[in-house]
């Protein structure tokens, strides 16, 4: 059972490293993510005759998750089985993977349209956690995690993504499991109790829950104050920069 102490923000003096996801943690990509997916599913349901593609849909069935588990949680709900394909599919084939590439694809003609710029608060919390001594990582289920954070002009401030491609070439189980998570916090040497997680999506605090890291963080972006907490949330916030008074004051390095 979580205690009284690791309930609360003073937890961050205690620990060592920060573990951000991405979109919709660190940079509003999350609503890139939600139009590509309402482009991918709203004429696709309709064209089934099943119950229209909703934005709770996505927080319910695609947040957090690795493309083709949320493409497969998604068609569920509605009550439709593809084939799972391979990840080489073409995005026009009717198949589990087909439909995520076909997603995928979307998203980058959004991202390449628009761009994307950091949360002011989640930069300012970035930067005063790393002149704290931090360790910080990207933790993210996105194969564009790179891309993203490239474009974003914070790419060279994290020594460690752990995304989607990674995640895939080293066989590592996708969110709500722990494992991408743990795979970062060993990547510095460090123990889950040593780290922080950084969520928005309710299968990512119930990552950091399942994996007994030392503050589970929910960002409040639209999935729920009280779903963050019911999944494993410690603490929830709306922006980060709230958070940056907790964090140590010396300049400190953990290495």
């Amino acid at each position: 059972m979580t205690t009284p102490t690791r309930r609360t923000p003073a937890r961050l003096a205690d620990t060592r490293a920060l573990l951000f996801d991405l979109d919709g943690v660190l940079t509003p990509t999350a609503d890139v993510h939600m139009r590509a997916w309402s482009r991918l599913f709203t004429p696709y349901l309709e064209a089934h005759g099943v119950a229209p593609y909703t934005q709770a849909d996505y927080f319910a069935y695609i947040d957090g998750k690795p493309r083709y588990d949320g493409v497969r949680s998604l068609l569920g709900s509605r009550g439709i089985d593809l084939p799972q394909g391979t990840p080489d599919d073409d995005p026009d084939a009717d198949t589990v993977c087909g439909l995520g590439n076909r997603k995928n694809a979307e998203f980058t003609a959004e991202l390449d349209e628009h761009g994307v710029e950091p949360y002011p608060g989640s930069l300012r919390f970035l930067t005063a956690a790393i002149d704290a001594g931090f360790h910080v990582a990207v933790v993210s289920s996105s194969a564009n995690a790179v891309s993203v954070l490239r474009t974003a002009g914070i790419l060279d401030r994290f020594p460690v993504v752990v995304d989607g491609l990674v995640a895939r070439q080293d066989g590592l189980a996708g969110k709500p499991a722990p494992d991408t998570y743990l795979d970062a916090a060993g990547r510095f040497g460090l123990t889950a109790a040593e780290c922080v997680v950084v969520e928005d999506a309710t299968s990512g605090v119930e990552a950091g829950r399942n994996g007994a890291f030392g503050l589970v963080v929910g960002v409040d972006r639209g999935a729920g104050a009280d779903a963050l907490r019911a999944h494993g949330a410690d603490v929830v916030v709306t922006d980060l920069a709230d958070l940056v008074a907790d964090l140590p004051r010396a300049t400190t390095s953990t290495t």
